[in-house]
């Protein structure tokens, strides 16, 4: 069965790995997820995360991504939720003056751009628009 959505799979799968109180998730690899979760490293809602190549004798047949999450010293989750925006049904776009800006700046935009995948702090400062991935908070 194939994946209509991969990022909003991905997406999923960190939002359930954080609810069920799991310390790592492992992600199917693509480069725009793999920017994604680099995206999520630097803004500290992750530990740090590592691209797993093929490997026949483990029987892993494709590139994966393994992300350890991060949680509080109480306990709880730093990621406190994402949201997918852009669907393959209802791409949105925005554009360098409209960039949104999550919780009063204290969540994260991703923005796909022309100049990479950045977030919504580097938009504004690089003034380029672009697709509208997720929001985090």
């Amino acid at each position: 069965m194939s994946v209509s959505d991969p990022i909003a799979d991905a997406l999923t799968k960190i939002r359930n790995a954080y609810r069920a109180g799991h310390t790592h998730v492992v992600l199917n690899h693509s480069r725009l997820l793999e920017n994604v979760v680099k995206i999520l490293t630097e803004e500290s809602y992750m530990n740090n995360y590592q691209v797993l190549d093929k490997d026949p004798e483990q029987r892993i047949n494709y590139r994966r991504i393994s992300v350890n999450l991060r949680y509080t010293n109480t306990g709880e989750p730093v990621l406190k939720g994402i949201q997918k925006i852009s669907k393959p049904g209802r791409r949105v776009y925005v554009k360098s003056d409209k960039l949104p800006s999550v919780f009063n700046n204290t969540g994260c935009a991703i923005i796909s751009t022309s100049m990479g995948v950045m977030a919504d702090r580097d938009a504004r400062i690089n003034r380029v628009g672009g697709e509208y991935i997720c929001k985090v908070w």
